[in-house]
């Protein structure tokens, strides 16, 4: 499905979860033909996302409306400015006010810690990666927070890329054996899917490198620690995509970034992000 078609599943759910049998406030005082506008105000200073997720959730409600935008996602905000207006039925309004008000304010403190991990990657060849880490139902719009804070999208799901864990390593016992018949599943049922190696030492690194070439893209070095990573990257050369993973935060992501590894994987983006402040304010028409 495309972005807006589970962005459109998600906004139903989520409305139906929170309607339910009729939206009772608003039906008991306030008549269904009238309209009226709203302002969405920023109260805290970060980086906005969701501005495009708003106006598409209005919109689903009753694509008739006026929506103006003030703000891009992506752009820095500061308590006080507007990010948008929107005129609609006052209905379609308080219906959407709280699933905009939870996804902005989740997408933005996403959006805003990523700009935080991206800034200290600037001068640096290595990017920054996020992970499956995320909220259930809701990882289209964290993932989407990312790319706009200047993250980079890790696979979406169990779906679109093979990524050999030590579970699966484990399971099938052994490195070799799993790249193996990975491969095979590969060629025979999903053509043209990527395959990623976990690896836990240098060791793991040597088996990979000699039966994953012309089969696996990207090896992953878990929980290694920056020196090991230097030794690592220096032994892959540019056979294989390098990725390192674990414990990486904003205190030593640039002492990471140094030993010129292609990407990091930090699953603190999304799981360890606060929601910002921002609230949706009723205006005169």
């Amino acid at each position: 499905m495309s972005f807006d078609e589970q962005l459109k599943h998600l906004a139903e759910e989520a409305l139906k979860e929170d309607i339910g049998d009729g939206d009772h406030s608003t039906l008991s005082s306030i008549d269904p033909a009238a309209r009226g506008k709203a302002v969405l105000k920023i109260k805290e200073d970060g980086v906005l996302a969701g501005v495009d997720v708003a106006e598409k959730i209005f919109r689903l409600q009753e694509p008739g409306i006026i929506f103006t935008s003030f703000k891009k996602d992506g752009d820095p905000m500061q308590y006080g400015e507007k990010a948008f207006e929107v005129e609609a039925h006052v209905h379609t309004i308080l219906q959407c006010e709280r699933l905009v008000l939870n996804c902005m304010q989740r997408m933005s403190g996403i959006a805003t810690l990523t700009r935080k991990y991206t800034r200290l990657l600037e001068g640096y060849k290595t990017k920054l990666l996020d992970t499956r880490k995320t909220t259930p139902n809701f990882r289209l719009l964290e993932k989407e927070a990312v790319r706009i804070g200047g993250g980079v999208n890790h696979r979406f799901g169990l779906y679109d890329m093979i990524m050999l864990k030590d579970n699966h390593i484990d399971y099938c016992g052994g490195i070799e054996k799993a790249i193996e018949k990975a491969w095979q599943y590969v060629r025979q049922e999903k053509p043209g899917l990527k395959i990623e190696v976990e690896t836990r030492s240098l060791e793991d690194v040597k088996k990979v490198m000699a039966m994953g070439k012309g089969k696996v893209f990207r090896i992953m070095l878990d929980n290694f620690k920056p020196e090991q990573i230097t030794v690592a990257v220096a032994l892959i050369g540019d056979n294989f995509e390098t990725e390192a993973s674990g414990g990486i935060n904003l205190e030593n992501i640039t002492a990471y970034a140094k030993t010129g590894v292609d990407y990091v994987s930090v699953g603190a983006l999304i799981h360890q992000a606060r929601s910002l402040d921002l609230s949706l304010k009723a205006m005169r028409v």
